[in-house]
Order: structure tokens, then C-alpha cells, then sequence
């Protein structure tokens, strides 16, 4: 759905973005991390043929952004950060007028601005004013307008940011639906936990280098070259620890918080034997699960000196 080969922009001498490769499928849920002026912005306004790369070539649904731009905007939606809102005109007008420069004429964009009130959840506030809304329901109204036309490709730039909690979390809730529906989806955010749990696939990106590009669970991969497991017994910890100890696959085992950390060694990663040992030595386990890493820890891991490399 989306390709880019050796993507890169300058300005003067200075690099915007360098050499960015990325090849996502559809449905894949990308996460477009790193700090503010990292790039993300350049690369999502190149593949929405916005802006000219000085180089490099970029697909969207097999279309080259060199000789088929009108073909790409109508399979992109493309959300900025920021973006105005007209304060003379309803929710549901704010829709129409921007259905009818989609060409999306008669019933049916009647039918499609309805809809999409019902997917952002705003069908309520359909005659409110646009700019009365708060900041997370222009969000969400700005969603609505990029999927007017249904396109298969959204870019998002930052649609978390400067959102209250709640609105955070409807906003994730969205972003999770329309992945469920099957768009490839790029979403930037230079707050690094926001994404950990909607995305399949994360990119990290600092002065224009794109130095991480993989599935989550590669990522974290990367960041715990061991294995780190969580166990709860409802009695005797202490005997449970030694017993744990005791086997080859590990490495040691610490008490915290009511449970065991057990670190395995490196090489191991099927560890259910562990379990079915706990219990054949007669202790109930009330827990037994893999320690979870999160997309903050990985990001500051895998860009740890990053900035000397560059």
C-alpha cells in the first residue's frame, strides 16, 4: 500500500529527512515516532504528494507520487496537526461542503457525511457551530473529514496532541476501529506511549533518520535480549523462588510487589516447562506471564546515543 525507496529532502545542506525506506501492507497500523521537527511531517506531506522529495521515489497503491498525484489524493487522507475550522458553519455543513469538493453529490453525500458522524462519534453535536467544539471534538471532526471519500491510506499527524485524557483514549479507540476496517494507517506522535497499543508496526525518527522500522514485537525484541517473566504462588514465595532458581533456564529471580521476576538466560524463549514444574511441585499458581516492555522503554534503548551517530 505504501513504499518508499531512499525518500529523502534537503534544504540548502541541511537534511529534512535521509534516505527513508518504508514498506507497509494493508491494514498495517503504523506508529511515525520522534521528537518535534524529527521529520515526520515532511515524510507524511511527500506521500501525500504535498511536497516534492529532493530524491527518492514513494508509492501509494502502486502509484508513483512523480506522475500520479491525482490518482494518490484520491486513495490518501491526510489530517495536519492543526487545521482551521470555518466559525459560520455547522458540524454537518462543515461536512458537506468539504463532501462536495470530494464530488460526493446528492443522497449520498448526504448518507456519507451522516456516517461519518456516526463513526467519530459526533452525530450529537451535528448542529453545534465548528468552532465551538473542544479541542479533542475538532479532532475527531477533522478525522471525519478525511474519510469522506474513503480512502484506503490516512495520515495523521499528531491527532493526540493536546488532547485531554479521555479524548486520548477515544481518539485510540477510533484509530483501533479503522484499522480493524482495513486502511493503512500512519500515525505520528512524539509522545511515545500513546501508540504502544494500537500499532503492529513502529518507525523511529530523529533529524531525519529512520533508525528503527519494524513489527512491535521486533522492537521489543531488540530491547530485552532476555526473556523476564512475572510469577505468582498464593503461599510459600520463598520455596517457589529457590525452586525456580534451582532450573537451567534461569538466570535469577528476585522478589517485588507480591511476585517472583524470574530472568531467564539468553538463549531461552519457551519457558511453559517452568510453569508445569511450579505445580508438579505442589504450588498453586495464581499468575504466570511474560513481562511486558513499553514503546517508551524500547524508544530510549534503541536511540540511546543516536544523536553521535548522526
Amino acid at each position: 500500500m505504501i513504499k518508499t525507496a531512499d525518500l529523502t529532502k534537503k534544504y540548502g545542506d541541511m537534511f529534512a529527512i535521509k534516505a527513508i525506506d518504508l514498506q507497509l501492507d494493508e491494514g498495517d497500523l503504523f506508529g511515525f515516532i520522534g521528537p518535534n521537527g524529527a521529520g515526520k511531517t515532511t515524510t507524511m506531506r511527500i506521500i501525500a504528494t504535498l511536497l516534492q522529495p529532493t530524491w527518492g521515489e514513494a508509492y501509494v497503491c502502486g502509484h508513483s507520487i512523480y506522475n500520479n498525484a491525482k490518482e494518490i489524493r484520491r486513495l490518501v487522507g491526510y489530517m495536519p496537526d492543526f487545521f482551521g475550522v470555518y466559525d459560520d458553519m455547522k458540524v454537518i455543513e462543515y461536512l458537506e461542503f468539504f463532501a462536495a469538493a470530494y464530488r460526493i453529490r446528492g443522497t449520498e453525500r448526504n448518507r456519507r457525511c451522516e456516517e461519518m458522524l456516526n463513526v467519530v462519534d459526533l452525530d450529537f453535536k451535528r448542529n453545534a457551530f465548528a468552532n465551538t467544539l473542544s479541542r479533542g471534538q475538532t479532532q475527531r471532526l477533522g478525522l471525519a473529514r478525511v474519510l469522506l471519500h474513503d480512502p484506503q491510506v490516512l495520515l495523521l499527524d499528531e491527532p493526540l496532541s493536546g488532547l485531554d485524557p479521555r479524548a486520548r483514549i477515544e481518539m485510540r479507540n477510533l484509530l483501533r476501529r479503522l484499522g480493524g476496517m482495513g486502511k493503512t494507517i500512519i500515525v505520528s506522535s512524539h509522545i511515545l506511549p500513546e501508540l504502544a497499543d494500537i500499532c503492529n508496526k513502529v518507525g523511529i525518527i530523529d533529524r531525519g533518520v529512520l533508525s528503527v522500522n519494524a513489527a512491535v514485537g521486533e522492537v521489543m525484541k531488540k530491547v530485552r535480549q532476555r526473556v523476564v517473566l512475572n510469577v505468582s504462588v498464593s503461599e510459600r514465595e520463598g520455596e517457589a523462588a529457590k525452586t525456580l532458581e534451582a532450573h537451567p533456564l534461569v538466570e535469577r529471580v528476585e522478589s517485588g510487589d507480591g511476585q517472583l521476576v524470574v530472568t531467564l538466560i539468553q538463549s531461552a524463549e519457551d519457558y511453559w516447562e517452568l510453569n508445569q514444574l511450579l505445580v508438579s511441585e505442589g504450588y498453586k499458581v495464581t499468575f504466570f506471564g511474560e513481562e511486558e516492555v513499553n514503546l517508551e522503554a524500547a524508544f530510549m534503548a534503541l536511540t540511546r546515543g543516536m544523536g553521535e551517530k548522526i
